[in-house]
């Protein structure tokens, strides 16, 4: 039986606990769930084969490639009971608390037997530390209790619903053993199209950041990520937003070198904001006008017949309903 594993957000995170020798063997989870299709009774391996086909489709890796990482990661999470002692370290933001409830939610349907469950959650980015620094987050270890495991397969759950009326319920309820929980519902809710123009709270970040002032996509992502609390967006997804921005059929921003995005960018490839663009940002026109949806959050498939949007003055999710 080996001693300890240390389960996290990414490669990044433990790769750094390897460098700083902590003990035991080392699990990324590797996952975005706040983006892509994550529906409801379907087993650990069954939900891994529906994000294996999302990740693929978005063009970031291939799929074999992928369903072989999520069906090592899942072996190794079956697998646990080879194991004195399961440490979960996960920050504060939206991609790691979703990654944690998973997981949580997963160890409350299963026997523990003798395993000891421990955590750390962090407000510091996992990913930023150095060895000595990640070294010392082990004295922030605690036991995981049943009330975390209870509010995680309550939350787990209400993600995975076919409608966000559960996830927002969780609003209203008692979240306390999950500090961060609170603040990973309410970001997620803002990733709906809002009510006013209907762009998500990122796209209109992103699209405000392009009205002021002509930038190229690198540029564009580094000033966006200091208007978050809590950062969990990756570029590649933020390049998928400038990218529907700039393929609808009235485009809402224009490069200077054409249509076409180029990562890295050159220096001539700028990215500017149209009329229609502007007229969206103050609520003008509605991008859900220009744009048909076809996108999941959680357990929720919005489309065209199905759109639910954000509404930031009452703070409440609605159901729009039908789109002409």
């Amino acid at each position: 039986m080996d001693k300890i594993l240390n389960i996290s957000n990414g490669t990044c995170a433990t790769a750094i606990m390897q460098q700083a020798n902590i003990p035991g063997s080392f699990l990324a989870w590797n996952d975005l769930l706040h983006a892509g299709p994550v529906p409801q009774n379907l087993s650990l391996t069954e939900l891994s084969t529906v994000r294996t086909q999302f990740i693929a489709d978005c063009g970031w890796g291939t799929k074999s490639d992928i369903a072989q990482s999520f069906a090592a990661r899942d072996q190794i999470l079956i697998n646990f009971k080879r194991y004195a002692k399961i440490i979960l370290w996960f920050e504060h933001d939206l991609y790691d608390q979703l990654q944690l409830i998973q997981i949580l939610a997963w160890f409350q349907q299963v026997p523990l037997h003798n395993v000891q469950l421990s955590i750390i959650c962090t407000d510091q980015y996992l990913g930023m530390q150095t060895p000595k620094s990640m070294l010392a987050l082990l004295k922030h270890e605690q036991a995981i209790t049943e009330k975390q495991l209870q509010t995680a397969k309550q939350a787990w759950d209400a993600l995975r619903a076919d409608t966000p009326e559960q996830w927002q319920q969780l609003l209203q309820k008692d979240t306390a053993a999950l500090p961060f929980l609170k603040g990973t519902i309410l970001r997620l809710l803002e990733e709906y199209p809002s009510s006013f123009n209907g762009l998500s709270r990122t796209s209109h970040i992103a699209l405000d950041i392009i009205a002021t002032n002509p930038c190229r996509p690198e540029q564009a992502f580094a000033r966006y990520q200091k208007t978050e609390e809590r950062r969990f967006l990756g570029d590649s997804s933020f390049w998928l937003i400038l990218e529907q921005f700039l393929a609808c059929q009235t485009p809402l921003i224009t490069l200077a070198t054409g249509r076409n995005l180029n990562i890295p960018s050159t220096e001539k490839q700028l990215l500017s904001i149209t009329q229609t663009g502007k007229d969206i940002l103050v609520g003008k026109q509605n991008w859900l006008d220009l744009y048909e949806p076809n996108f999941w959050i959680g357990g929720v498939h919005l489309a065209t017949n199905n759109i639910w949007c954000w509404d930031t003055k009452f703070t409440q999710i609605q159901l729009l309903g039908h789109k002409n």
